[in-house]
């Protein structure tokens, strides 16, 4: 039996398990090792509908350009190529939220644990509420295409973890552990959300994203500290989210502001 800090077996991601997923995404490719697979498909000029896997990223970024780590195959780590063009870009904005929704569903319906989410799509799981999971979306420029980036701590051992406020799928009692299950269930999570939300334009209220998050979200109803780029702190409660993916705060001076992820570096419970 492999304990918490032991590393356990750590397989390829078997082929024959992405088989839902197919219908939706053209193109599927695990490789070995890459330096970032968000960079990777940002420069491919490739069509829309490609996903790439690696079982190790030696330059994983994420949110605000912070350095992404696991061993290799300890987690899945992928990005997906996608087609944003009926919808305006104000509404981009939703992408890492429904992003978001989509690890949540796995991580629920098919890893079987407790999780939600922490606006804007951080993953939390378990009693303590840490973090297994972030996501980076990028635009490609020039292209109405953008890249959504998952980085998931499947089997990442206590020892293996960056920071004490992280966990992994298997320190909370997944049932599953197998990477191309959940990588799976994610992507065709992912495909219904992008379907509905590029159906209305982007509209979320009307593609049912809007109430779908504020179910799935934590945030809201918190009493939070907001941590905004320019250095300003203050304090107030997360009340909703408003139509261009911001969380609404109305602070302790009685001030409703919307902030965008772009304008805060932290945005944590009191």
């Amino acid at each position: 039996m492999t304990s918490p800090s032991d590393p356990p077996v750590r397989p390829d991601i078997a082929d024959g398990a992405l088989r839902s997923s197919r219908s939706f995404w053209r193109e599927i490719r695990v490789v070995a090792e890459t330096g970032s697979t968000n960079a990777d498909l940002v420069a491919s000029g490739k069509a829309s509908g490609v996903v790439l896997v690696a079982d190790f990223q030696h330059g994983g970024r994420g949110r605000l350009d912070r350095a992404w780590t696991s061993p290799p195959r300890a987690g899945l780590m992928f990005s997906a190529l996608v087609d944003c063009g009926p919808v305006p870009p104000a509404r981009w904005a939703w992408l890492p939220l429904l992003s978001g929704l989509a690890v949540l569903s796995a991580a629920r319906s098919v890893a079987g644990v407790d999780a939600v989410l922490k606006w804007p799509n951080d993953l939390l799981v378990g009693p303590q509420r840490l973090k297994a999971c972030g996501i980076l979306v990028q635009a490609v420029p020039g292209r109405d295409q953008a890249v959504i980036g998952v980085g998931l701590n499947v089997t990442t051992t206590r020892d293996e973890l960056p920071v004490p406020t992280a966990t992994s799928l298997m320190l909370e009692g997944s049932a599953i552990l197998d990477r191309g299950v959940l990588l799976d269930a994610i992507l065709v999570a992912l495909a219904r959300h992008l379907d509905a939300w590029r159906a209305a334009a982007g509209d979320p209220e009307s593609s049912g994203l809007t109430e779908l998050y504020r179910g799935a979200c934590a945030t809201v109803g918190q009493a939070v500290r907001v941590s905004e780029t320019s250095g300003i702190e203050w304090t107030g409660v997360a009340t909703g989210i408003d139509p261009d993916g911001r969380l609404e705060v109305l602070g302790d001076d009685g001030v409703a502001r919307a902030v965008g992820a772009g304008d805060v570096v932290h945005v944590r419970p009191v």
